[in-house]
């Protein structure tokens, strides 16, 4: 496969790429830019965080786990060609020696790059823009400030090529421009492998180091990150980033996108597609759950045959999802109704953790009884599943503490979660019981947020 991209203001074209070979593979050890750091090799500490832009928008994503053919037609900035023409650093280069940001320096240009890219879109939040960078000896109130204090500084000029950047690109086979050629191409060879992020498949390389001759890479395919908002829905392309779903879904289920926020890192978010949140049928994949409660729709694909089934079909049993050989996940439709939804993620971080149980709620009530309930969870079960037994004893009840209390015993009829280094199966079951319990306290105004801590 051939890949062109920018790589620090340079054009880059490489013919026959191996589809496995990393990006940080290439810059340590073909082009000997070692600013990029090797941490953990699997997307979790941030030390190889680079920027990637593409159409005018900049990420900052993981070199460790993004595949070169994932780059093509992209521009690429890392920490080793951030400085200017002249020797001129950056803002935030300058702000980190002159506010000490850096001590032993292992994770210095994972955070500089991650914080140059949030200063690049104006953002503010800067303790979610590390929240995929780790430090341990500098500690972060330093690294902080030094984002905080380049909030008003101007983006150097020498970076606006990247922005600019556009190139006419080879076409490929395994890298399709629409969803025609990716349907056909996948329904010649339904054994290829589909990569959008590679946040998962990334790691069968680097962790499992698999062997992977056959792949087919989504990046090119436009149609795949489409947004559809009509008056009644929002229809999502298989390939929508998690960053983009966290602002559409975000902005109508305000819940749903305080979950997404939380959802692995910004690294992650930027590669990390929401069709394969959903395509993988992990058991504790966090995006099922609370679109399984609002009743989300999917939309799958099969040659040019298609067809829509509700999400919550998909999941058949541990590893299998209702998905033919050479059919691929296009879009989900979630349906726009009234905010009564409440997911809680339960993790033993707050940031960049796997569930121990994601718990997603959608309860209606009518003069103060529940008039239709949908409960689904992710990490109860080997699929996300339906506490449909709960659901059916809480309808028609009375919405107090009372009848959640006498219903306490439907919850082992639904699950039999296992016992993991996540969590015991009591634990989940207790931490199930206890999420509903919290959406009632929420509805009548109580605070419970562990998030404020006042004296």
């Amino acid at each position: 496969m051939n890949v062109t991209f920018l790589l620090n203001g340079e054009s880059v074209t490489l013919r026959d790429v191996s589809q496995t070979q990393t990006l940080l593979e290439y810059l340590r050890e073909i082009r000997n830019l070692t600013g990029t750091k090797e941490g953990c090799n699997e997307g979790d500490c941030g030390a190889c965080s680079i920027m990637v832009t593409h159409q005018g928008t900049a990420r900052a994503l993981n070199a460790c786990i993004l595949f070169l053919p994932q780059l093509h037609g992209k521009a690429v900035r890392t920490v080793d060609g951030l400085r200017g023409p002249n020797g001129e650093l950056h803002p935030i280069q300058q702000a980190m020696i002159d506010l000490h940001g850096s001590q032993c320096g292992f994770c210095t240009p994972g955070f500089v790059m991650s914080m140059v890219v949030g200063h690049m879109n104006g953002r503010k939040d800067h303790a979610d823009v590390v929240s995929g960078n780790l430090c341990r000896c500098t500690g972060y109130l330093p690294i902080l400030e030094a984002a905080k204090a380049c909030e008003n500084a101007s983006a150097p000029d020498w970076l606006a090529g990247d922005l600019e950047y556009s190139p006419d690109v080879e076409a490929t086979t395994f890298a399709p421009a629409t969803l025609a050629e990716l349907a056909t191409v996948y329904d010649a060879n339904p054994d290829a492998v589909i990569v959008a992020g590679a946040t998962d498949v990334g790691l069968w390389v680097t962790k499992g180091l698999q062997d992977l001759d056959k792949m087919i890479f989504l990046n090119r395919c436009a149609e795949l990150r489409e947004v559809v908002e009509t008056e009644d829905m929002i229809r999502i392309g298989a390939g929508v980033p998690m960053d983009v779903a966290h602002t559409v879904l975000g902005a109508h289920y305000p819940s749903l996108g305080e979950m997404i926020r939380r959802f692995a890192s910004t690294q992650i978010r930027g590669a990390a597609t929401l069709g394969g949140n959903i395509a993988n049928g992990s058991p504790i994949g966090d995006s099922p759950p609370p679109l399984i409660a609002l009743g989300a729709v999917l939309h799958l694909r099969k040659g040019s045959r298609t067809r829509d089934i509700p999400l919550e079909d998909f999941f058949i049993d541990y590893g299998k999802q209702d998905r033919a050989k050479g059919e691929f996940v296009e879009a989900v439709s979630v349906p726009k109704i009234a905010d009564r939804l409440k997911v809680y993620k339960l993790s033993k971080r707050f940031d960049q953790d796997i569930s121990a149980v994601c718990g997603a709620f959608y309860i209606e009530v009518a003069d103060g009884i529940v008039t239709s309930a949908s409960i689904a969870f992710g990490g109860m079960a080997g699929i996300p599943k339906r506490a449909t037994h709960v659901e059916a004893a809480l309808t028609g009840q009375p919405w107090t503490a009372e009848t959640l209390d006498a219903i306490a015993g439907e919850w082992a009829k639904d699950f039999t979660p296992l016992s993991d280094m996540r969590a015991s199966a009591d634990y989940r079951l207790m931490a199930a019981r206890n999420m509903l319990n919290r959406y009632l306290m929420e509805d009548q105004g109580a605070a419970t947020s562990v998030l404020e801590v006042t004296p």
